[in-house]
């Protein structure tokens, strides 16, 4: 991969001018496509791991590319309803064992590449260039291999930290703002913390995830795992503090849930956040759903929003984890031409929308409203709004500094930080046990 280019994912992010009625369906390979009258009936099956809810909605969407496109028929196939990453394990093994599959989602860029490195997805270059489509200036991220685009990316989630909004009251301390740190976020996790045993509120709640090992890697640095010569990466300074951070959090502190307890409790960020064992969690927009349905979740509380804070006083101001899904063509599916309408039709369409939009010209605050707006009781969207759609937000992410073992790299990232909080280790011996993994990993790749 040649391009270097950096991608600043800014407030036009989430407020681009407002969608054209046309938009969506200006490509010239859609007008010519097998939605003309008489065209052959088709069925398309599209894999996810959309649960209940996700399913209705996204059911809506599908409906509506029904009406535009008659002879296609989508049959939503969730593999593990709310389980991105099972679901993409799943996915594989049907694949190799030879079912029928025309469209996939998966959950990241990294799970995206890896796939298209084995083959199993199809380019999508003669689609866009049939289309007369510039995926450079539609879409925010392109996950690309050896020059070619092979997926589409379908939403936007720019992470920032719900805080329970009853908890900050209690202990007189006001919003955060762009400027503050991890160190204050740390005093913050301090303040916020209150009782003993099993009643204890934490001040927060760090997952198990790779992302949640060092977040200011996936916000400040062109790739979490990577130099810009895609070397590892893994002895940035960065990855010291954060480490240090998080065992000070929990060994000292005591404002964090012992990862012990997490990874042999099997706990949840959802219920952790929402049954209000932490005052605050580092996340992302695919949690807003969950803070809304009070039937699944009851909860009392509001849910403020905060920017993710930044790596230093020095720091830049506004730089976050974009992260995002996106949406590919199988290779092996009999109908691509079909595929990539229903892909093109689903990445541009608003009304029915499930989360905020990887594409560039989308009206993001109305997603938002429409998505959000509905129970101001559990969701402040004012401050989910100010936050999110401020135009110092950006990523320093350059997918260009991409690797399709990229998911093996974060496996590394996660057994790296499991052995310095579990096994007592320094930072610096994790990081150069990560550093010998990952160029092992390099080595293989190489072959």
């Amino acid at each position: 991969m040649k391009e270097k280019r950096a991608v600043f994912v800014s407030g036009a992010l989430l407020t681009m001018s407002l969608l054209s009625a046309c938009s969506a369906g200006t490509d010239k390979g859609t007008a010519e496509s097998a939605a003309a009258a008489g065209a052959k009936p088709v069925i398309l099956k599209f894999y996810t791991w959309d649960n209940e809810s996700n399913q209705t909605a996204r059911q809506k969407m599908i409906d509506a590319f029904h009406a535009k496109y008659p002879n296609i028929t989508v049959q939503n196939v969730s593999l593990v309803p709310g389980n991105s990453v099972e679901s993409m394990k799943k996915m594989d093994v049907l694949m190799s064992s030879g079912e029928e599959v025309d469209v996939l989602e998966y959950g990241n860029i990294d799970e995206t590449l890896a796939r298209a490195a084995a083959g199993v997805l199809a380019p999508l270059d003669e689609f866009y260039a049939n289309g007369h489509v510039n995926p450079e200036e539609d879409y925010y991220i392109n996950p690309k291999l050896n020059e070619k685009y092979y997926a589409t990316m379908l939403t936007s989630s720019p992470y920032f930290v719900l805080i329970n909004e009853d908890a900050l009251k209690e202990a007189n301390l006001s919003l955060p703002t762009f400027d503050w740190t991890w160190d204050d976020f740390r005093e913050y996790a301090k303040k916020l913390s209150k009782g003993e045993g099993i009643d204890k509120r934490y001040g927060t709640y760090f997952h198990t995830w790779g992302e949640y090992a060092n977040l200011i890697a996936y916000s400040d640095l062109k790739s979490p795992y990577l130099t810009g010569d895609l070397k590892p990466g893994f002895n940035d300074p960065s990855f010291a503090y954060f480490f240090n951070l998080r065992r000070a959090m929990e060994k000292e502190d005591k404002s964090v849930k012992p990862l012990a307890d997490i990874v042999g409790a099997k706990l949840s960020y959802i219920t952790e956040f929402l049954n209000g064992k932490a005052a605050m969690l580092a996340t992302a927009p695919y949690m807003l759903d969950n803070v809304m349905n009070k039937e699944k979740y009851p909860h009392t509380f509001r849910s403020v929003i905060a920017p993710l804070p930044r790596s230093s006083k020095n720091g830049e101001l506004g730089i976050t984890n974009i992260g995002g899904s996106y949406v590919s063509i199988a290779a092996g599916s009999k109908h691509k031409q079909e595929a990539y309408d229903f892909i093109r039709y689903m990445t541009t369409e608003q009304e029915a929308r499930l989360e905020l939009s990887g594409y560039k010209k989308a009206d993001s605050k109305a997603i938002v409203e429409r998505l959000f707006g509905k129970a101001p009781d559990v969701l402040d969207v004012t401050t989910l709004q100010e936050t999110i759609f401020d135009k110092r937000v950006k990523t320093n992410f350059d997918p260009a500094v991409s690797v399709s073992y990229g998911n093996q790299l974060k496996g590394v990232l996660e057994k790296g930080f499991s052995k310095f909080m579990l096994d007592n280790t320094t930072a610096e011996e994790a990081q150069k046990w990560m550093m010998d993994e990952s160029g092992k990993i390099a080595k293989q790749n190489a072959k």
